[in-house]
């Protein structure tokens, strides 16, 4: 489906300005999350000349199954998937580690604070498997009242998708599908994208 994050970005950013979605460099923000999502909000922000930032979320994988998402979590939020009964102590100590984690991350990218107050926030991944990580980003970007929330992604799975939008004001999908195995499968490259990438594509912005 797609060459590579840079293309889809591309694609994206595309399909946001042919929505005449009335967004405003001056009131609007495109939060990414890291690290894939950066490379797609970094496309969309130079197409449609807006402010980006990131929002980093991290992924809570099963105790015995770390690969198998359960939960996820941002700096101030939390969500959980169904399949959490039982591992209140795992995920209370998971959720801790994985905050440490994304306090370093911060650091390390070197990114202040942006005003959300009122502002449209177009929130940016790569793609929506779970959803889980979206979910919880959705939580903390309400957390300081936006005007609106659009979530835009390159593909998404069906059932995600159904989730998401029940939560913000818009979402922009170019593929969705219930023949969803993993995000990987719908780009020819899906090369891991590391923190230098991700600093040196922020201070394009900054």
């Amino acid at each position: 489906m797609f060459l590579n994050r840079k293309e889809a970005g591309k694609k994206l950013a595309k399909a946001i300005k042919d929505l005449k979605l009335d967004i405003y460099p001056q009131d609007t923000v495109i939060l990414a999350l890291p690290r894939g999502g950066v490379v797609i909000g970094c496309e969309v922000a130079k197409v449609l000349h807006v402010q980006l930032g990131i929002l980093v979320t991290r992924k809570i994988g099963a105790q015995f199954n770390p690969e198998y998402a359960i939960a996820a979590v941002s700096e101030h939020a939390f969500v959980a998937g169904l399949e959490t009964e039982g591992a209140k102590e795992y995920l209370k100590a998971e959720t801790k580690k994985e905050r440490q984690e994304i306090v370093r991350r911060l650091k390390e990218y070197k990114i202040n604070k942006l005003n959300l107050n009122n502002k449209t926030i177009l929130l940016v991944d790569d793609g929506l498997a779970t959803g889980l990580t979206m979910q919880v980003a959705i939580m903390e970007v309400k957390l300081s009242r936006p005007k609106r929330i659009i979530v835009a992604v390159p593909v998404a799975s069906l059932s995600a998708l159904e989730i998401i939008k029940k939560h913000v004001d818009m979402v922009v999908c170019l593929t969705a599908t219930d023949m969803f195995l993993g995000i990987g499968d719908f780009y020819q490259d899906f090369t891991q994208v590391n923190d230098e990438e991700v600093k040196k594509m922020l201070e394009y912005f900054y």
